[in-house]
């Protein structure tokens, strides 16, 4: 039985290979987050309108739409929330676990743009100082932005 299973699997190649193993596995979103930071060294956070109420404050946080890449993610979300441009630096954050969500950090710079915010998303950005943040922030989000380097 091993050997016709090896051997319709060689004979399948390519793409219906990819077709199958689509199908046995496990489907995923994955939500990427960017820890932007301008110049001085100040982290970007905003209010999001559909986070529960108390814990509204947090990180540009999307979900990665397929084929694309998470740095482009990151920067993507940024300028759809918020108008500004950022590079994504350093992956900091990767997990799993949470039903079907894969959980996605980088580090990102403030590279220009125009603070102008998405209203149906969120309610209000701001730039905090790490040891200054606001009440309600999001607490898996807290050691993200305590880490002090962009790579």
């Amino acid at each position: 039985m091993k050997k016709i299973i090896a051997w319709l699997w060689h004979t399948l190649r390519g793409p219906m290979q990819w077709r199958v193993l689509w199908l046995a596995h496990a489907k995923f979103m994955v939500g990427v987050t960017g820890v932007v930071r301008d110049n001085q060294g100040r982290v970007l956070l905003l209010r999001h309108r559909m986070w529960p109420e108390g814990r509204q404050w947090g990180l540009p946080t999307g979900y990665a739409v397929a084929g694309e890449e998470f740095p482009l993610t990151v920067t993507r979300e940024v300028k759809e929330e918020t108008g500004l441009d950022v590079k994504a630096g350093a992956l900091v954050h990767l997990k799993s676990g949470y039903k079907l969500r894969v959980e996605v950090a980088y580090e990102a710079a403030l590279i220009g743009g125009t603070l102008k915010i998405d209203s149906f998303e969120i309610l209000e950005a701001q730039w905090f100082s790490p040891d200054s943040l606001p009440q309600g922030i999001q607490e898996s989000h807290l050691p993200l932005i305590q880490r002090k380097t962009i790579d």
